[in-house]
């Protein structure tokens, strides 16, 4: 995002917090649904997108715009944050979009936050993660963009029933609808590293030949966390093509020690000879 459009969503994310602190997680959890449900109809119709987001609209005619809209269609509480969203400035009708998509999800992260499940709802989405890239049938079902979402989503639902908490089921919905514009794989991703941060971690995506011991684990774990000053979260992912030792990505670090990535060099060097 553009100065402008982060300036107005870190406001709309404060006001998020301060509702946060003094609602129900099941309530939460529904105004996100209603926000998310607004996310929808902006990505519809550009030109409700336009206009608000139009500059030459003074913020309270957008806030009177969309309330004119949805007053009475979707609860209160998301009404407030919606209206105060569009009320600042927007460098561009797409950023407006996905101010208003992350905030929805931000809702929902809160809403697991505030029930407690925050962790368990970071862990459901990265392992669907792998169980989707792991298979490439079902990765490509689920990213069909000719597929009807519908009709993927309840291909989502079907698979997560009784595996995964609502929440992670809405969120791989999001993911599903292509979140920020990512791919689905890359919506999962993202969305799984914003739930680590709403619990103030790091996200650390190991790739190993055979599973970390949970004792390695949780030592691989501290080292990264000394190194960054945040509390990491492990993300395991087991690949024997890689032959042995430990790939470790965070953030844009790359920290590759593999056995694989040794071969590599040496043939490299043996080919330049």
């Amino acid at each position: 995002m553009q100065a402008a459009s982060r300036e107005s969503y870190g406001i709309a994310a404060e006001r998020l917090d301060a509702y946060v602190r003094g609602a129900e997680p099941s309530a939460v959890a529904t105004t996100a649904d209603d926000i998310l449900s607004v996310a929808a109809l902006l990505r519809g119709e550009p030109r409700l997108r336009r206009a608000l987001s139009d500059p030459a609209r003074t913020g309270d005619d957008r806030a009177g715009l969309l309330n004119g809209i949805l007053a009475g269609k979707i609860g209160a509480d998301a009404l407030d944050l919606l209206t105060g969203l569009v009320a600042g400035r927007w460098s561009t009708p797409s950023e407006l979009l996905d101010g208003t998509e992350r905030l929805g999800v931000e809702a929902l992260l809160a809403s697991a936050d505030s029930a407690g499940d925050l962790g368990e709802v970071e862990d459901e989405l990265f392992r669907f993660g792998q169980v989707v890239t792991g298979q490439s049938a079902l990765s490509a079902a689920l990213a069909d963009p000719i597929a009807p979402a519908g009709q993927r989503a309840a291909l989502a639902r079907e698979l997560l029933d009784g595996k995964a908490r609502p929440v992670t089921v809405r969120l791989v919905e999001v993911a599903l609808g292509g979140f920020g514009g990512r791919s689905f794989t890359g919506a999962l991703t993202r969305l799984v590293e914003l739930a680590a941060d709403r619990r103030d971690r790091q996200v650390a995506y190991v790739t190993v030949a055979a599973p970390l011991s949970e004792s390695d684990e949780r030592r691989l774990g501290a080292r990264l966390s000394a190194m960054y000053g945040r509390e990491v979260s492990v993300k395991q992912t087991v690949d024997p093509e890689v032959l042995g030792g430990v790939s470790v990505r965070v953030g844009s670090d790359l920290y590759d020690g593999t056995v694989l990535r040794r071969l590599n060099e040496t043939r490299n060097a043996l080919v330049k000879r």
